[in-house]
């Protein structure tokens, strides 16, 4: 079993900057597939961007602005997030899933653990 705890959100204005982090405890994230998601009230959780072994996935709306690292030793996940704007309020999820063959998973149903979530809000 993974917990996953999420940091870092919070308040910035347009143009900002915020870095979250997502620790987890159970079991290393070696082999994992890990990820971020975000989510605004009544709308889907949509994925944002992945990491597996050394090599990123992102959305294309945050692509060039948002960075997702990893440190397997430290068991962490963050995601820098630069230039930001009001599309980008929503809470975000950190997610693990055991690594599969194939594509990277971007879907929300692929993943089995989870954060709790964390606010993030752009003002305009």
């Amino acid at each position: 079993q993974v917990q996953l705890v999420e940091s870092g959100g919070g308040l910035v204005q347009a143009g900002g900057s915020l870095r979250l982090s997502c620790t987890g405890s159970g079991r290393s994230f070696s082999g994992f597939d890990m990820a971020w998601f975000r989510q605004v009230s009544g709308k889907e959780r949509e994925f944002v961007a992945g990491h597996r072994w050394v090599t990123t996935y992102y959305t294309d709306s945050v692509r060039g602005r948002f960075t997702i690292s990893r440190d397997n030793a430290r068991n962490t996940v963050h995601l820098q997030m630069n230039s930001l704007n009001s599309d980008d309020t929503a809470v975000y999820y950190c997610a693990g899933a055991l690594q599969r063959v194939g594509e990277f998973p971007r879907s929300q149903s692929k993943y089995t653990y989870w954060g709790q979530g964390t606010q993030v809000t752009v003002s305009s």
